[in-house]
């Protein structure tokens, strides 16, 4: 037989379309022919395979092979193709039996001397294999990753002659079996500030409605340590989340996959990152952090200092809860639900007035201008997080509430929010909001009278009408009330700050 065929998988974004590896062996000079839009890490799959063959002892056909990668205008690239390839050629010099290869896919990076090596991506792989009902085949250093699927039916092996004496019937394949183990990750407790019992209040309403915060105040006052206890509060993954999350994270790395599973990711970027890596590039498009945070926290610290062009790319995500990046050579989308945690002094020096404070009202108010007014609409609390009253340190501190006791309010919280509307609140549309958020004709004319003495847009009305619905659901209550409002409004802390500074101006 000179022709034979293997199936693999490429790597778009997350998903991971078919790709068939044709094999023909022909009269002529002795050649190998990539075709099939391969990228020259698939290029140099030609030298890894004769030498892996030729080292496991097989015979490299003396032939002109021609090696297509179908269908022809999908973009490949990385080392995934090298077992497939090996595959291929084996059975079109039938040297092993090609009956078997309809039912499988193979996927892995060969070494020279045959051993298998993981790749990225293998969780998309696995998940579209198993769709159409086969086996993907690929290296044991992807076991962590495809057991995380359930009835997934991965066979792992390390070496090609593994492989090979399967498909010959001489011996079986480890199977990747689903675990259920979680590992929780510790992140502290809220027991370890000092303090600070407003800011925790509003880390509960952020943890319970899934809303976007942002923290202000000076250096030291635990801004950083608010937001590293968030994701203690919320609650766990689900199987389709914890699964797409960590498809994402397999196309990077999976390395530590095993430990974050059913944990919400908590990504914090420095603020000299690029737009790319906040929310993805590159010509074959790689995630970014937005998209590494899909269904946990973006941390962003010392807000004003990252660049506003970056800044402005993270407006679409927050609403749309996905990033379309497109290129020449494809167009990807990845998911980004996350929740905007953000941090930022009130000024240069980092501190509001007194003798800490060397900044005129003009330069702070130009400092706090690198952040957009459509941006700032982006979240639906801002806090300030003020310095400890003198004498606060030295007192003797009774224990507070810990992060545990908090999260089952949280859970509550959610529980009813799911049941009432099946989603949270932060994810509410406004014709949703117009049924779930509704307060009597007083209270609405209460509240316009307050947008505008605040400034505020109507993306911000409706944002304080979803915090508010949070504090009524911590509280059980069914009906939205003048004190919840009140509450929701008091977590506007950015705009009385630009309020004050105009002022002050005039």
């Amino acid at each position: 037989m000179s022709l034979a065929i293997a199936y693999t998988r490429a790597a778009i974004g997350i998903e991971a379309p078919l790709v068939s590896i044709e094999v023909h062996l022909s009269n002529g000079l002795p050649a190998l022919t990539l075709v099939g839009l391969p990228e020259t890490t698939v290029k140099e799959a030609r030298e890894r395979v004769r030498s892996a063959l030729i080292n496991c002892g097989f015979t490299f056909p003396a032939k002109r092979i021609t090696v297509n990668l179908a269908p022809a205008d999908l973009p490949k690239e990385g080392g995934r193709y090298d077992l497939p390839i090996a595959i291929a050629i084996l059975a079109a010099s039938e040297q092993i039996p090609a009956d078997k290869l309809g039912h499988y896919e193979f996927l892995g990076e060969l070494a020279l001397t045959g051993a298998l090596r993981g790749v990225q991506g293998a969780i998309p792989a696995a998940m579209a294999a198993a769709a159409v009902h086969r086996q993907l085949v690929l290296s044991a250093d992807n076991l962590s990753e495809v057991g995380l699927i359930k009835n997934g039916g991965c066979l792992t092996g390390t070496h090609l002659l593994e492989i090979c004496a399967f498909l010959h019937g001489k011996t079986s394949l480890e199977a990747a079996h689903y675990s259920q183990e979680e590992i929780q990750q510790q992140r502290g407790d809220l027991q370890d500030i000092i303090g600070q019992q407003q800011a925790k209040r509003a880390l509960e309403i952020t943890a319970a409605g899934g809303h976007n915060l942002l923290l202000i105040g000076p250096p030291g006052t635990g801004k950083t340590m608010l937001a590293n206890r968030l994701v203690g509060l919320m609650p766990p993954l689900s199987d389709g989340e914890a699964l797409e999350s960590a498809a994402i994270t397999s196309l990077l790395s999976g390395s530590e996959m095993k430990k974050q599973w059913r944990q919400r990711p908590f990504r914090a970027p420095h603020h000299s990152s690029s737009r790319y890596a906040l929310v993805g590039g590159g010509s074959l498009p790689k995630p970014g952090e937005i998209s590494l945070a899909h269904n946990g926290v973006l941390f962003l610290d010392e807000l004003p200092e990252f660049d506003r062009k970056t800044l402005e790319a993270l407006r679409e995500p927050l609403e749309s809860g996905e990033i379309c990046i497109s290129r020449a050579r494809a167009k990807v989308i990845y998911p980004a639900r996350f929740q905007l945690v953000a941090a930022m002094n009130p000024s240069p020096t980092g501190h509001y007035s007194g003798s800490h404070n060397r900044t005129s009202p003009e330069q702070t108010l130009r400092y706090l201008s690198r952040l957009s007014g459509p941006f700032l609409d982006r979240f639906d609390l801002s806090m300030e997080v003020p310095l400890l009253p003198p004498g606060t340190l030295s007192s003797e501190h009774k224990p507070s509430e810990n992060s545990e006791a908090v999260r089952h309010r949280v859970l509550a919280a959610r529980e009813r929010q799911l049941k009432r509307s099946g989603k949270i609140n932060a994810a509410l549309n406004p014709s949703e909001i117009q049924d779930v958020c509704h307060i009597n004709h007083a209270d609405a004319i209460w509240l316009e009278e307050v947008l505008n003495q605040l400034g505020l847009s109507v993306r911000a009305w409706q944002r304080i009408l979803k915090v508010a619905r949070t504090i009524a659901d911590l509280a059980g209550e069914k009906t939205l009330m003048r004190q919840h409002l009140q509450e929701a409004i008091s977590y506007r802390g950015i705009d009385r700050l630009l309020i004050h500074l105009h002022k002050t101006l005039t």
